[in-house]
């Protein structure tokens, strides 16, 4: 692996219009429950198993590859078991991805994925040169920019002028606005307009109102969703996805994670300007074309395996997702 830098952590401080970073050396005292600060490393394993299929089948899957980036280095080992595997990329986000295609002897098969991960606190960080902006200022189908989605924008950023101060005052609305609840019908696609007006949902719904004001307002914002890993013990299962979302203020790309802060009020600063160490990075965006392009069209979001049989989308099982770690992590109240 690569060699880090020094673990550090980011605070966010608004002077006048523009963004400053101010480092400060992480406490080696900090702990009790909550989040991992500066620094964690620890292995995870990502498995699926193909489902049984029938004599006459065609099996289709993409399953996403997490990629090591500036605050994440990455070592994977793929395991597939006698089945044909190809990577590729995305070709707006450059996404890395494994496809699989296969016939019905590949019933009951796993493909198993094994990371081993170094992976940094995420605090304000430089756009990087030649980023296309205007990928993160489109529409798309559950994140639309309506002429609602306009107006609650202007209205909460009312007499804010830098762009910073706005990007607050968005992520303090929708805080305000809505209650992490996966009761009902309609959570968990990522819908904005589910998320507005029933102002209720998980991860994915509270970052796809506070992206679509966001952009409303003319400024790019981006989506992202892979694991979270408990911030406590050394070995255990990681019980399902987390998504989190970042916006551009004097390019500098500003971290916020509102549905944690939302379940964690103690953490609500922190979550405006931050993403803890304990997480591993997936995928990033929304409507992914699949490399191979899928029959059925592009993918809302990208951390589950995308299946299609005969050409047509079926709803992957959820594979057997775990962690473990040398030693117990540092964690911050």
């Amino acid at each position: 692996m690569q060699k880090l830098q020094k673990s550090q952590r980011s605070f966010v401080i608004e002077v006048g219009t523009s963004v400053a970073i101010l480092i400060l050396a992480l406490s080696t005292h900090a702990t009790a429950k909550g989040l991992v600060p500066g620094k964690d490393v620890f292995e995870m394993t990502y498995e699926y198993r193909i489902p049984a299929l029938r004599k006459g089948d065609k099996f289709a899957a993409w399953i996403p590859l997490a990629s090591s980036d500036d605050f994440q280095t990455i070592e994977r080992k793929i395991e597939s078991l006698g089945l044909v595997t190809n990577e590729g990329k995305d070709p707006d986000f450059a996404n890395s991805l494994l496809h699989i295609e296969a016939d019905s002897d590949a019933s009951d098969k796993s493909i198993k994925i094994i990371y081993k991960v170094i992976r940094l606190e995420k605090g304000a960080h430089s756009i990087a040169t030649g980023t296309n902006k205007d990928l993160f200022l489109r529409s798309e189908p559950l994140v639309p920019l309506t002429d609602r989605f306009k107006k609650i924008a202007a209205e909460v950023i009312k007499g804010k002028h830098s762009t910073l101060s706005k990007g607050r005052a968005i992520y303090d609305y929708v805080l305000q606005e809505m209650k992490y609840d996966k009761s009902g019908n309609g959570w968990g696609r990522g819908d904005a307009v589910y998320a507005c007006d029933a102002k209720t949902g998980n991860c994915t719904d509270f970052h796809a109102l506070f992206i679509a004001l966001v952009r409303s307002a003319s400024i790019p914002a981006r989506f992202a969703i892979g694991f979270t890993i408990p911030p406590q013990g050394r070995a255990g299962a990681i019980e399902g996805y987390h998504c989190w979302a970042e916006f551009l203020a004097d390019n500098q790309w500003i971290p916020v994670d509102i549905s944690e802060a939302s379940k964690e009020p103690q953490f609500k600063d922190y979550y405006f300007g931050h993403h803890p160490a304990n997480r591993l990075q997936i995928s990033e965006g929304r409507q992914l074309t699949m490399v191979p392009a899928a029959a059925s069209g592009p993918v809302n979001f990208f951390v589950h395996p995308f299946v299609e049989i005969n050409g047509k989308p079926v709803k992957a099982t959820v594979g057997s997702y775990s962690f473990k770690r040398a030693s117990d992590p540092v964690t911050k109240t």
